[in-house]
């Protein structure tokens, strides 16, 4: 018995799940108790907005505070030591390359589990609550006068002032800062780019340990955060579309086991292995919902496992904007969900389009508030769904949230050690010794 309490002392991962389950138990209390009397009602709102909340948002803005910064600083380093401008093209192309490859699978597992299974069978659409999402429908309408996808995402990554995209913590545009930076800092002479990069040097391995700091409060964020989440939304919003998050979870494990577990196994990893190694991060990103929580640990523990600095500092934050991969499986299923709820039959040309959709919108929008209700309203659009439908599954939108982040996180690290071995830079050595270290004695 001691030696179990001892271990979830020591361990964040079985902190953090304490936590998650906790947050569970709590949220459907405090669900339960806001519609029975008015006091208890009041005593609800106010542990929400002034506890909870607060809690829950005191982590994310601890995140969100250091992600820019190691970035910055990781990123640039990287850059400035792949030794020229060829190694950063071949980098990058081979990164977009396979980027694109496993984001089109995901679009076609979850084309091919919603054709298959029929999510809105049995689902009666009067017993369904709609939410309101004119807003969204608003700025779908707004954003279709304005050019998409590649075109977008090419304006927005180059910045007309690179202190306001860091103000706005807009990921992109600091990338394609930093990789000019690092371009122009790899041609200067040694004696002056030499004092900088031990600098730059000095700023990375101080933010992650900022982050191993910021990361002793996980627990508490994740509590609030989850509890946030039950209080709100209870469980009741699930039954009507049980099947469809039911059909969502389970395409997304398949995808995650099947899909990247061969893809580990082609280039020598074991896919378990890598969820092992990530299992802090993927507890604290389904609870959050956010896929910047959990980005500075896996940049600092895929380096750790044998991928380099210049690999992981590249590859991961240009990841969080491209290769959404939980997002673009769940969205392609839900397209399929709502066509069948309003018996629209889409051919096969249809289908087609929604895979061209998802896989340019997806990349013109990210990091944009509601970003995959977005993405989800320019696919519908392109195949004549009616957008109104995007608010019959508003109630399960934060619960397959929740899962379609893991998949982003995990999609993301496991492509840097990807990378990393298809440039033949990865550190096998590395790799064994930080499996003995970390996962044995986990």
């Amino acid at each position: 018995m001691s030696s179990i309490v001892s271990r979830f002392c020591k361990s964040l991962a079985w902190q953090i799940l304490f936590a998650l389950i906790l947050g569970i138990i709590v949220g459907s209390f405090l669900y339960e108790i806001s519609d029975t009397s008015h006091t208890l009602n009041s005593y609800y709102k106010f542990c929400l907005v002034n506890i909870f909340q607060p809690a829950g948002d005191i982590f994310i803005k601890l995140i969100k505070m250091i992600v820019l910064p190691i970035i910055l600083s990781t990123l640039t380093l990287g850059i400035a030591g792949l030794g020229g401008s060829k190694q950063l093209g071949t980098l990058g192309f081979k990164t977009i390359l396979y980027f694109e490859i496993i984001t089109t699978i995901a679009i076609l597992l979850g084309l091919l589990f919603g054709n298959l299974f029929n999510p809105a069978d049995g689902v009666n659409l009067s017993q369904l609550q709609s939410a309101d999402v004119s807003q969204y429908i608003a700025r779908s309408a707004e954003m279709s006068e304005k050019p998409h996808g590649l075109i977008v995402m090419i304006l927005d990554m180059i910045p007309s002032n690179i202190f306001k995209a860091m103000t706005n913590g807009e990921i992109l545009p600091v990338i394609f800062f930093c990789v000019f930076f690092g371009l122009g800092l790899m041609n200067l002479p040694d004696k002056q780019r030499q004092p900088f990069l031990d600098f730059l040097k000095v700023i990375s391995d101080t933010m992650f340990k900022v982050t191993n700091m910021i990361m002793r409060y996980a627990p508490i964020g994740v509590f609030a955060l989850m509890t946030v989440t039950i209080a709100k939304y209870g469980f009741t919003s699930l039954l009507p579309l049980l099947k469809l998050v039911a059909l969502v979870y389970i395409a997304m494990i398949i995808f995650t086991i099947v899909v990247l577990g061969i893809v580990c196994k082609i280039c020598g990893f074991n896919i378990f292995t890598i969820l092992k190694i990530l299992k802090e991060e993927l507890i604290i990103a389904f609870s959050t919902a956010s896929s910047e929580t959990a980005l500075p640990k896996i940049m600092e523990k895929m380096e750790a496992y044998g991928a380099p600095k210049s690999i992981t500092s590249f590859v991961i934050p240009t990841g969080y904007s491209f290769n959404l991969d939980g997002s673009t499986l769940y969205q392609s299923i839900v397209v399929i969900f709502l066509a069948q709820i309003f018996q629209i039959d889409l051919s096969i040309f249809q289908q087609i389009v929604i895979v061209i959709t998802l896989m340019i919108a997806s990349k013109g929008i990210a990091g944009v508030p509601g970003a995959s209700i977005l993405v989800l309203s320019a696919t519908l659009g392109s195949v004549g769904i009616p957008l109104e439908g995007i608010g019959y599954i508003m109630g399960v939108e934060r619960i397959l949230d929740m899962g379609r982040t893991v998949v982003n996180v995990v999609g993301n690290a496991l492509a840097a050690i990807v990378i990393a071995r298809w440039e033949d830079m990865f550190d096998d050595k590395k790799a064994r010794q930080y499996e003995k270290e970390y996962i044995l004695k986990k």
